[in-house]
């Protein structure tokens, strides 16, 4: 069997990865290399596993076996006629053994040829023995090597779970583990509801010593799935489909499949092995997870992250947002996010969240991406708009939506700031990623201001620089030198004058709409104003010093 991956690589000579030895291992022992073995037939399928090792001279022997198994035997059941031999031959191979070895001696000095002919159409392989030898000695061999071959399995599976389970404590998440076992099996792996939906997949890493990594992992899905509308009807032969337990549903529920196809070889019992102590981590952080529905939201996310974060190419974004359940059309598509105020903490509430913002939006009538991302605290998606569709009108109607989800989700608690809704610019996957990540800033960024339906990502781009400058600390000392004196006077002093200036700032100095908006009257205005212009020694009126303060205003929001 080829190699299918670092685990085929590491696996001990001569055992194969289903388990036990081969024929040809047991025949370069000490016990059966002693007595000198010549294979007669079947010479082609030496490699066939020895599952274990059968001794025995009763006529019905095949009756007592089970498969797998290496025969010893002298001879004295094998009958004395032709059609007696041919008939022993055809049993053991209904029965599926291994091998048999027969030892010349007293009985025959070499195999009758019905019987070596009867075993080279079968394939059987056929040793004869010219030396006596030790049967228990060759059993006790063959049997420990067997065992050291299981153990040596178990290691190899063992390791690929302490790695699963380093890549869960380091923060990798789900997507980690199936990149472990993707790189131990040498193939892609796949995560499915147990509707057969995709969660996630994962591909091996890149071989050493190239550029190109296996094939993209959500095209070998839609292959396998005979096209984007097909359902997948089973894997290949010789792939590994692993059950991962829920919980919630009854007794033995199945939340989620693990699947590791055979694209390019069949894959072994250690692989299965591998992946069903995965499956076991796997269990527990669905568990965590809760619904099948943030799951499959996460993994939205994921994919929407990465397309933002240029970790995927506009060229392959169609293909994989197809595996994801997303035909946009041929029409622009428009990116969105919401982010929630950082008190709000779902604490479990994001598959209720996603369910709910999903069963409101298919209302708006366009194709919908939605993911989430917890750990940001991000509700990212992308929307298919058909070309005679107004972005303004939609992205009302998708603001909606995304706060009677929060709504639904029992995470609009009093006292809270509302969640933030931005919308990008519209256009098609080659903008798509940029627009996603605009928008993700940007709602970061629009944390504090006034609440609105929604923000144009276009409208902020000024409070977009200030937060990336956040850390910056000249971005403080600038606020400070602006307005240090002010923000002084209003923590030691009442009225606070702050927003009296954020009110004049915003009328573009017009004091007849300010006095208005504050309920003072003109003269109390003016005294507030020279008082300001007093303790910031500015002229108000001055076209760089409304500059200067407006930014100052806005970048305070953002420093300490």
């Amino acid at each position: 069997m080829a190699e299918a991956g670092p685990g085929a690589a590491d696996a001990e000579p001569g055992v194969p990865e289903q388990g036990g030895i081969t024929v040809q291992r047991a025949l370069e022992l000490p016990g059966l290399r002693g007595g000198l073995p010549e294979v007669v037939a079947g010479d082609g399928n030496l490699g066939r596993t020895v599952r274990w090792v059968h001794a025995g001279e009763v006529p019905n022997i095949a009756s007592l076996l089970k498969g797998g198994e290496l025969l010893l035997t002298t001879g004295l059941n094998l009958g004395t006629r032709p059609a007696e031999q041919r008939g022993f031959v055809c049993r053991l191979v209904e029965r599926g053994i291994a091998a048999l070895v027969v030892e010349l001696g007293p009985r025959f000095e070499q195999l009758p040829p019905a019987l070596v002919e009867t075993a080279r159409a079968a394939g059987l392989p056929l040793v004869q023995l010219h030396r006596e030898v030790a049967f228990v000695s060759v059993t006790e061999e063959v049997h420990t090597e067997i065992v050291n071959g299981h153990y040596a399995m178990a290691r190899q599976a063992d390791e690929v779970h302490h790695r699963c389970t380093r890549a869960l404590l380091g923060g990798g998440g789900i997507p980690e583990v199936l990149r472990v076992l993707a790189g131990f099996s040498g193939g892609p792996v796949f995560l499915e509801a147990a509707d057969g939906r995709l969660l996630y997949a994962a591909a091996p890493p890149a071989a050493p010593g190239t550029d190109r990594g296996a094939a993209d992992p959500l095209e070998v899905w839609e292959g396998l799935r005979g096209g984007p509308a097909a359902r997948l009807t089973g894997p290949p032969a010789g792939s590994v489909l692993v059950d991962v337990a829920g919980g919630g549903h009854g007794t033995g529920a199945v939340r989620a499949r693990l699947l590791l196809p055979a694209v390019s070889a069949p894959l072994g019992q250690v692989h299965r092995l591998a992946a069903q102590r995965a499956a076991g981590t796997l269990a527990v952080v669905l568990m965590q997870a809760r619904q099948e529905d943030e799951l499959a939201a996460r993994g939205r996310g994921d994919f929407l992250t990465d397309l933002a974060e240029g970790r995927i190419s506009p060229q392959d974004a169609p293909g994989r947002a197809r595996v994801l359940g997303f035909r946009p059309g041929s029409g622009p598509l428009l990116p969105a996010v919401m982010r929630l105020a950082p008190e709000q903490d779902p604490s479990g509430n994001w598959a209720v969240l996603a369910r709910a913002v999903l069963e409101e939006l298919a209302s708006v009538g366009v194709p919908v991406l939605l993911g989430v991302r917890p750990v940001e605290g991000r509700v990212p998606l992308l929307l298919g708009l058909r070309a005679e569709q107004q972005r303004a009108a939609v992205a009302d109607r998708v603001a909606a939506a995304l706060r009677a989800g929060v709504e639904r989700a029992g995470l609009d608690r009093a006292g809270s700031h509302p969640p933030v809704v931005v919308v990008g610019v519209a256009g098609g996957w080659a903008a798509a990623g940029g627009g996603l990540r605009h928008a993700g800033e940007t709602a970061a960024a629009a944390h504090g201001l006034t609440n609105r339906p929604w923000y144009d990502a276009r409208g902020l781009d000024i409070d977009l620089l200030l937060w990336r400058l956040r850390e910056h600390p000249d971005l403080a000392a600038f606020v400070e030198r602006a307005i240090g004196p002010l923000r002084a006077h209003d923590r030691a002093s009442r009225p606070a004058l702050t927003p009296t200036l954020e009110a004049y700032l915003a009328h573009a100095g017009r004091k007849a709409e300010t006095a208005r908006e504050l309920h003072l009257n003109r003269q109390t205005l003016y005294n507030r104003l020279a008082r300001i212009a007093e303790l910031l020694g500015r002229d108000l009126d001055d076209p760089q010093t409304v500059l200067t303060l407006s930014l100052a205003l806005q970048a305070r929001r953002h420093t300490p």
